[in-house]
């Protein structure tokens, strides 16, 4: 089956001719090197390769927003959108590899960053996130996870959900809570930020996992991890101690952006998908690309799809700018991560029959895109951040 991209007339002003050519290298690489990947790997819950990994590195993609002077390219949250919305486009997952690189939302130290960033733009040293738990998922203020200082070493115990890739990446970036009481009117306080270190496929003493039993979002392990006694030395501290709810926080804009970007990726990929599916399938004599409600449907997932492409970049734009833009941000998680569930399955109503079978990959376009609903803040958490900032807070 042909995918080719929708065509559209014009082009923006803000689509720079070296945007556009990212955006078309990106999109080569996606259709070429990941959606073969995606269609054999995906079905039978196979893990993202290493040759796709370092073939992502030799594009420089891990290293879209790290500075030049770290071996990145330097680029902004715009490019590293348009980026992830090709890649999510051929497999949601490669596109969350993306976020893997690219600094994880900083927090190093400048001798960090200078003996690390290099090695993470040359996809040589990924990371994965240690912050949820199974109380504190959207309520980040409620860790309960321990880190006790001891001599020159903190201990850990507790545990963490939703870590995806923790066993795969070369670091883990670890929320805890370092002050032995919380306090109730200001629950954030005293919770800090680790560096954890680790060899790539395994987990040091003191943490053990067990994957997670996901519907979707296959080619990686998403892992519950226990710490039992885990020590880290004193200097894999993170930024400062009792501060690292600010930390978690701090990247929320480029993190819903990046989920938008990757929503809008995959309903196009329904779209398109539908639209070869319409001229090879045919009804009543006919393909069923000459029945107008079918037309219209078309048209809607289109028009949906653009309105939040658009309200993207005018949101990378804004965070490139230095301009603060938590309300916008949470509206374009919330448009576009909604319009990916809904384009998505009327794609696969389209498809009829065939599309709730593995035969057609619109089914796991629909499965990742209802996932996008929920990690980076919930469509719940997006409508209460609107809500509260244009009504005040409620309570």
């Amino acid at each position: 089956m042909t995918h080719k991209p929708v065509a559209r007339p014009g082009t923006p002003t803000y689509l720079t001719e070296e945007r556009i050519a990212i955006r078309d290298l990106a999109r080569e690489f996606a259709m070429k090197e990941v959606l073969p990947v995606a269609d054999a790997l995906d079905p039978e819950k196979g893990d993202i390769p290493d040759e796709l990994r370092r073939k992502m590195a030799d594009m420089g993609f891990f290293g879209i927003m790290i500075p030049e002077e770290h071996g990145g390219l330097g680029l902004g949250v715009f490019e590293y959108c348009l980026v992830a919305e090709e890649l999510a486009r051929a497999w949601l997952s490669v596109s969350g590899l993306l976020a893997r690189g690219n600094g994880m939302g900083g927090g190093f130290t400048p001798e960090q960053e200078a003996r690390l960033l290099p090695r993470v733009a040359r996809g040589e040293w990924l990371g994965a996130y240690a912050l949820s738990e199974a109380e504190a998922g959207s309520d980040v203020a409620n860790i309960s996870c321990r880190a006790v200082r001891e001599g020159d070493e903190w201990v850990v115990n507790g545990t963490k959900m939703w870590c995806t890739y923790a066993d795969q990446a070369d670091y883990l970036v670890l929320f805890a809570r370092t002050e032995p009481e919380r306090d109730p009117a200001k629950p954030h306080r005293g919770i800090s930020t680790f560096l954890v270190e680790k060899d790539r496929g395994a987990f040091p003493p003191g943490i053990t996992g067990n994957p997670v039993r996901k519907i979707g979002y296959f080619g990686w392990q998403t892992w519950e991890l226990s710490f039992d006694g885990f020590r880290l030395p004193a200097d894999a501290l993170l930024g400062e101690e009792g501060k690292g709810f600010y930390m978690a926080v701090s990247g929320l804009e480029v993190g819903r952006a990046h989920t938008a970007a990757r929503a809008i990726g995959l309903a196009r990929a329904a779209l398109e998908d539908s639209l070869a599916y319409m001229h090879t399938r045919e009804q009543f004599g006919r393909p069923i690309a000459d029945f107008q409600y079918l037309r219209f449907e078309i048209a809607k997932m289109a028009a949906d799809i653009e309105a939040a492409r658009q309200l993207m970049y005018s949101v990378a734009t804004d965070i490139d700018s230095g301009r603060r833009c938590s309300l916008e941000a949470a509206m374009c998680k919330l448009v576009a991560t909604e319009m990916a569930e809904r384009v998505t399955s009327q794609g696969v109503q389209i498809h009829g029959g065939a599309g709730y079978t593995t035969d057609f990959q619109v089914e796991r376009h629909w499965r990742d895109a209802r996932l996008t609903r929920i990690f980076e803040g919930t469509s719940e958490i997006q409508m209460r951040i609107i809500s509260d900032e244009l009504l005040g807070r409620s309570g």
